[in-house]
């Protein structure tokens, strides 16, 4: 498979996706990421298949890898399906 991402792409959702929708980075560890106990989470990287996250708990820091229902396309794709992903996440967490 073939990975649309490049470093700087990556690097820009994760600065945007760090400084302007923490909140969301921590449902996702939560709800995809199996990490229940979260209290923050940073976005490390994304690519066409998923993203790699840093998740705090109370005790411990650890890497925690979500992967997409689906390879993303391009950049576009990546914005929507993490809109997406919240929507879910917000409506499991109620």
């Amino acid at each position: 498979m073939t990975n649309s991402f490049s470093t700087e792409i990556s690097d820009r959702i994760c600065a945007h996706m760090n400084d302007d929708h923490a909140d969301a980075i921590v449902l996702y560890a939560r709800v995809f990421g199996g990490a229940a106990n979260a209290i923050a989470a940073r976005l490390e990287r994304i690519d066409a298949q998923g993203m790699d996250l840093t998740v705090q708990t109370e005790s411990e820091t650890t890497p925690v890898r979500i992967t997409f229902d689906h390879q993303l396309k391009d950049s576009e794709d990546a914005h929507h399906t993490l809109i997406e992903m919240v929507k879910q996440a917000r409506k499991q967490s109620i």
